[in-house]
């Protein structure tokens, strides 16, 4: 089973998180993704709610090859290289690939143990509006040129030895939580 991993606030979730998930399951071939959405992320500040977060990851990933969860509470993790441990402990037999959108990618520097995550699980970077350069010339580039997988090859990604990582350029969906928030849009009280 090859599974994509998509964490984040969603904060809120949009059709952004979606497209990243379906361009990235397609092109992958992965069974499912599985929406993890995180309590509260360590690097930004206090969040809507965790109840109103899921209520609405689950509302934009409806589809039978998606699954939000709040595995990370039950897991009693904050940092996704932990989640991951976690994760790989728990379903020993499961194929993941981390899912992430090239937005997102230039901050990944910070993340706690960010090599690491990389040494631990093949990465997944979908284009974003204005992220493209960056995405393709960022750390995790510079920091492991030789385990990028050519687009050809992007099938092979969940079952690669890490470090492996795939950059796939995909139609833009510009929405970002970021720019919802900032313009009213956010979430409401479930």
């Amino acid at each position: 089973m090859k599974v994509g991993l998509l964490g984040g606030s969603f904060d809120p979730a949009h059709s952004g998180h979606a497209h990243v998930a379906e361009t990235a399951r397609a092109r992958l071939g992965l069974t499912c993704v599985w929406w993890l959405v995180s309590p509260q992320n360590p690097l930004k500040p206090k969040s809507t709610p965790l109840k109103n977060r899921l209520a609405s990851a689950r509302r934009v990933a409806s589809g039978r090859h998606n699954i939000v969860t709040d595995i990370e509470t039950q897991l009693k993790t904050q940092f996704t290289i932990d989640t991951l441990k976690g994760l790989q402990r728990r379903f020993p037999g499961v194929h993941f690939v981390w899912l992430m959108g090239a937005d997102n990618l230039s901050g990944f520097e910070q993340w706690r143990g960010w090599q690491d995550i990389a040494r631990r699980i093949p990465i997944c970077v979908v284009s974003r509006p204005g992220a493209g350069p960056r995405a393709r010339l960022g750390r995790l580039a510079q920091r492991f040129p030789h385990a990028r997988l050519n687009l050809a090859n992007a099938m092979a990604c969940a079952r690669a030895a890490p470090p492996a990582w795939v950059y796939i350029p995909a139609r833009w969906n510009p929405l970002s939580s970021t720019a919802l928030r900032a313009s009213g849009a956010g979430l409401s009280p479930v």
